[in-house]
């Protein structure tokens, strides 16, 4: 039975990709170097998956930052601002990225958008009108030749451009339909590039298929396919190469038939995520002629796949689909590279996972089960790997916490619901603080400097003790209140030295989490994460933040923000237990966040902010799903957060990396006191829909993008304000970057506060 792979992490197994491009961008590594480095990860990953004896391996599965972008180089969907930087083409693409401030000019970055339903982030790409779609890179056709050279068929991936097209944003008067045939010429010519190279199969990545499509999205996806398709009919690459379409995070319900009268070869379905995926080939059956490469290994949990199910799902997909690939369900991007890096997991624990290079082995695994399976007498069931495995589902784990269990069990609406109503709450809160119109604040962190980063690591490494570790935070702490004061900002944070990560550091604090050393995944570019594993049940046992806060309020006069990460994003950014439901996940994590509220509170913190930087982040691609598999329970467990509050202690929460204006009613019922957004990425299109739905809540927009080094002028923030004026109540507009600063450098943090309050303070005059 053949295997196949959709993609493969690409930052290496200890992050070697992060820490070269890293490099680069200090100037300590040369061009060369860093594309030499590239190559040599390149091949290992595909040696990794060829060891598996993986039939299907990708190539162009790699990037130096992002698909999407690698795409808009490829099909020169390259906007005239970043063409006439006199830079090199690696250069280009990273000022594509992250922005460009220097000698050869100044731009912003393209937008950053959440990948589908991941916690993976993606560039826009940017369509002008004097846009010419056609071949403008020859990655995919080094990297398959790469491959071969190294004895390796690879199937190229490409992002198809139904996906590629719907997720750009379009700058002048010219819409998808103006481009078409440029497309379909264009994709041609990849695919009869690839073809003339030796390319035995492509893969062609349509995610946007899973989303909920119009009658004109299908119209245009089969007219868009029929253009491209008849390149199978050039006599040239006639039998040579044939072309898989490949879709996941859900099912094609909305053009599956469609997609199955299309002259493809092969068809990629997603049966872990899609859940009419099964139901749609029993009821509408599958073309002989096709390979059908099922999805049944997830590409997004790290959770040991269950054998027993799979092949039992695999034995139904047979009878409807003459010929099967066994698949991932998606890109193993989104899990961590391996679990041999991971010495601090017991045995039990490790007994559990299957990070990227194990699911290689579980897809190996189900080619021999399943044969075997086909073979007289179910010699699959004597195999001590399929044993194994079921005494693995079979046995109770470790984790249960009954007492946690009966006090989710006990929860009533009151719970859910803080007292008094919003507009009281906001007049008390205003009369307390006394704050100036566009008070100035920021989202949370501050720089984490090499020094930050050693203290902590030397009191991991028991190297200091405890007190010289918290010693050395609060010296960081006083400097960064200082700094802040200095600067002139109104409401202070205390900067979260001791914090590693957002979410790690509650995880860790928590009791029933576990958390891995290695197991990094890709957020977007060189951000990298490390996400905790949801193990059982959560509860907390002891105060997080006080102590840090309290000392924090200590040292200033102006109020100082208790910070803390809300349950969904906790629960989103890390990796979700699958033996209990998410809602059940979360209320526990609320629970817990919400003890720590009350402790703030009463330590005599009076502002809050609790962070959902990842609300969005699971919210279902179908518009049907939203309410009754997500947002019924992920806005209350907020609510359940901070119902219990006074009325005079405001609570804060920041958003970011997320287009809102579909739930935006749903956030404005989370009924925080203040929230702030992620928006100069966007252009700030958020204010109009803030505006249309007469948004309660204060709310800061970002007024610069902490993602790029470059620091913004005082008159850009400046107008940036008001454009946010025009649209929201002076009141109710607070002023703040768009998101954390802990990735950015000291010194262009400083240049951009200042310059922030500077444009502040100017704005402010006029409307006084």
């Amino acid at each position: 039975m053949n295997t196949a792979v959709i993609g493969y992490p690409r930052i290496g197994k200890l992050r070697e990709l992060k820490f070269a491009i890293e490099a680069y961008f200090k100037g300590n590594k040369t061009q060369a170097e860093l594309l030499s480095e590239a190559k040599a990860l390149r091949a290992e990953h595909l040696q990794q998956q060829a060891s598996h004896k993986i039939a299907f391996i990708s190539s162009n599965d790699f990037s130096f930052y992002d698909a999407m972008l690698d795409t808009a180089c490829l099909l020169n969907v390259v906007p005239a601002r970043y063409q006439d930087l006199a830079l090199s083409d690696l250069d280009r693409y990273f000022a594509m990225a992250r922005g460009y401030q220097g000698e050869k000019g100044d731009v912003r970055a393209l937008a950053m958008k959440k990948w589908f339903n991941t916690n993976y982030h993606y560039l826009e790409p940017e369509i002008e009108d004097n846009t010419q779609i056609k071949l403008a890179s020859s990655k995919p056709f080094d990297e398959y030749q790469e491959a071969k050279a190294l004895g390796i068929q690879t199937k190229p991936v490409i992002i198809g451009p139904l996906t590629f097209f719907k997720l750009a944003h379009y700058l002048g008067k010219k819409e998808f339909a103006d481009f078409k045939a440029d497309i379909i010429s264009t994709y041609q010519s990849i695919i009869k590039k690839l073809a003339e190279l030796g390319a035995e199969y492509i893969q062609i990545d349509e995610p946007i298929l899973v989303t909920d499509l119009s009658k004109a999205d299908i119209a245009l996806f089969t007219e868009l396919y029929q253009g491209i398709l008849a390149i199978k009919d050039n006599p040239a690459i006639k039998d040579k190469v044939k072309l898989i379409l490949q879709t996941y995070f859900g099912d094609i319900r909305d053009c599956y038939n469609e997609v199955i009268a299309l002259p493809f070869d092969g068809i990629g379905l997603d049966f872990v995520e899609g859940k009419q995926t099964l139901s749609l080939l029993n009821k509408n059956g599958f073309p002989a002629d096709k390979l059908l490469f099922a999805g049944v290994v997830n590409g997004k949990n790290i959770w040991k796949n269950n054998y027993q199910k799979t092949l039992a799902l695999l034995d139904q997909i047979k009878h409807k689909a003459a010929k099967i690939v066994i698949n991932s369900s998606c890109s193993l991007l989104h899990v961590p590279y391996t679990l041999q890096n991971e010495t601090k997991l017991t045995i039990q624990q490790r007994a559990y996972f299957a990070f990227a290079q194990e699911k290689l082995q579980e897809l190996a695994d189900l080619g021999t089960l399943f044969t075997e399976q086909n073979s007289a007498n179910d010699r699959y069931k004597q195999s001590a790997i399929y044993n194994d495995n079921q005494t693995l589902f079979t046995r109770e784990r470790e984790g249960a916490n009954h007492t946690v269990r009966q006090k989710v069990a006990a929860l009533t609406a009151k719970d859910f619901i803080r007292l008094p109503q919003f507009s009281i709450r906001e007049a008390a809160q205003k009369r307390a603080f006394h704050f100036p119109l566009l008070p100035t604040t920021t989202i949370g962190s501050f720089p984490q400097t090499p020094d930050v980063r050693l203290n902590r690591a030397k009191f991991k490494k028991g190297e200091i003790n405890l007190a010289q570790y918290t010693e050395f935070n609060k010296q960081k702490i006083a400097e960064c209140i200082k700094l802040q004061e200095e600067i002139g900002l109104d409401v202070l944070v205390h900067g979260e030295f001791e914090r590693n990560d957002m979410v790690e550091y509650f995880g860790e604090s928590l009791n029933g989490f576990i958390f891995t050393e290695k197991a990094w995944v890709q957020s977007y570019g060189t951000r990298c994460v490390k996400p905790p594993v949801v193990w059982g049940d959560i509860s907390r046992s002891k105060p997080i933040t006080v102590a840090y806060s309290v000392y924090a309020q200590s040292l200033t006069d102006k109020p100082v923000k208790g910070m803390l990460t809300g349950p969904v994003t906790i629960l989103n950014w890390s990796f979700p237990r699958e033996d209990i439901s998410q809602k059940e996940s979360v209320f526990q994590i609320a629970l817990a966040i919400g003890d720590e509220v009350l402790d703030l509170e009463a330590a005599g913190i009076k502002i809050i902010q609790i962070d959902e930087a990842a609300l969005k982040e699971k919210l279902p691609l179908r518009h049907a799903d939203w309410h009754s598999e997500y947002l019924d329970w992920a806005i209350p467990a907020f609510r359940l957060v901070h119902s219990k509050v006074n009325e005079k202690t405001q609570i804060h929460t920041h958003m970011c990396y997320s287009e809102f204006a579909d739930i935006i009613k749903d956030i404005d019922a989370m009924d925080a006191d203040v929230i702030s957004f992620e928006a100069s990425r966007s252009n700030l299109q958020l204010i109009d829909v803030l505006k249309a739905n007469h948004f309660q809540t204060e709310v800061g927009p970002g007024v610069y993008d902490i993602h790029s080094p470059r620091v913004p002028s005082v008159d850009e923030i400046k107008n940036t304000i008001e454009k946010l004026l025009s649209k929201i109540d002076k009141e109710k507009l607070w002023i703040n970057p768009d998101c954390g600063l802990k990735t950015r450098g000291e010194k262009e943090v400083v240049a951009s506060l200042k310059h922030l309050v500077e444009a502040t303070l100017e704005v402010r005059k006029t409307l006084s």
